[in-house]
């Protein structure tokens, strides 16, 4: 069956299209995405302007004509921090139900943690033993710790690259001030949580998802989305902190230009670098394979799961 997932995130309203049947490999069909950066349109009070409900109310509906154009069955639609925390979620998912039809599903930030788990569980195998999966969006982190296919032990933090931009880093380039106060921040974010995951033992595998550390592995020298999804991409520690203070003296402009980097995320790519670097000391990780799929990924193989087989 082709199905279609729609994920409403913090800077991108994405669709992805898949044929997918269950207990076979989502084939990726098309994907169709347009960037809205929510948690970058939120008032003084936390809500989504008018402006901004009017434009996700606009993107979706251009969604579901590109999903209905590639005769998808059905839609999964979810949305994730930039929706759930916003002090006017109520009105925005009605706005969008009445003028849309669509229901959307606002996923927690342990469902998110839970789901991304799920797919770097089904991508890396059982023989990975135990995962330690790390995923950050554009409003939030993720961190997952499991040996099966439920973690034990989920979290999310209010870390997100775009965030945490708009928040903290306001000049091209940044105040150095502002990327210490920023590096405080996320570390002692990031250090409560060490504990709850400490107590099951280190992990055998760690696992990255998303857009933030797929640009991080490629400009540490990781190969190129182009060259297929089957190729192993790693970032390690080491790289990542001879990194980040290039990244900081670069202005927006600067960042653009190295590979793998769309203008459109450069501004974001320190405060990620940065959430990525304080993770992987506090949890005691040298390095890290990044994982093809992530949150769209497994919300489609959970709804597999839950088809009736022939």
């Amino acid at each position: 069956m082709r199905l279609g997932v729609l994920d409403v995130g913090s800077n991108t309203v994405h669709l992805l299209v898949v044929d997918a049947h269950p207990g076979a490999r989502p084939l990726p069909a098309h994907s169709h995405k347009a960037e809205l950066r929510l948690a970058e349109l939120l008032d003084a009070d936390g809500a989504i302007g008018a402006d901004g409900v009017d434009r996700l109310v606009a993107t979706i509906a251009d969604a579901l004509q590109a999903a209905e154009d590639k005769g998808c069955e059905d839609v999964l639609p979810f949305a994730t921090s930039a929706v759930r925390e916003a002090t006017n979620a109520d009105e925005v998912l009605a706005r969008v139900r009445t003028e849309t039809g669509i229901d959307l599903q606002v996923l927690s930030g342990p469902e998110e943690a839970r789901l991304t788990f799920l797919a770097a569980r089904r991508w890396f195998g059982w023989s990975a033993g135990k995962l330690l999966v790390l995923d950050i969006g554009g409003g939030s982190l993720e961190i997952a710790y499991g040996m099966d296919e439920e973690p034990d032990a989920a979290v999310s933090l209010p870390l997100g690259a775009g965030r945490l931009t708009a928040a903290w880093l306001p000049g091209d380039p940044p105040d150095p001030q502002d990327v210490k106060a920023l590096r405080r921040h996320v570390r002692a974010q990031i250090a409560r949580t060490v504990g709850e995951f400490a107590r099951f033992g280190r992990p055998d595998h760690v696992v990255a998802t998303s857009k933030t550390f797929r640009q991080l592995a490629r400009i540490a020298g990781a190969a190129r989305s182009a060259d297929g999804l089957y190729v192993q991409r790693e970032l390690s520690r080491k790289s990542l902190e001879e990194w980040v203070p290039k990244l900081a003296a670069m202005p927006i402009s600067q960042r653009a230009g190295l590979p793998g980097v769309p203008e459109g995320r450069a501004a974001q790519l320190l405060a990620g670098a940065l959430v990525a670097e304080g993770a992987m000391d506090l949890f005691g990780v040298e390095t890290l394979e990044v994982c093809p799929w992530a949150l769209r990924e497994g919300v489609i193989l959970r709804r597999l799961d839950h088809l009736p087989t022939a």
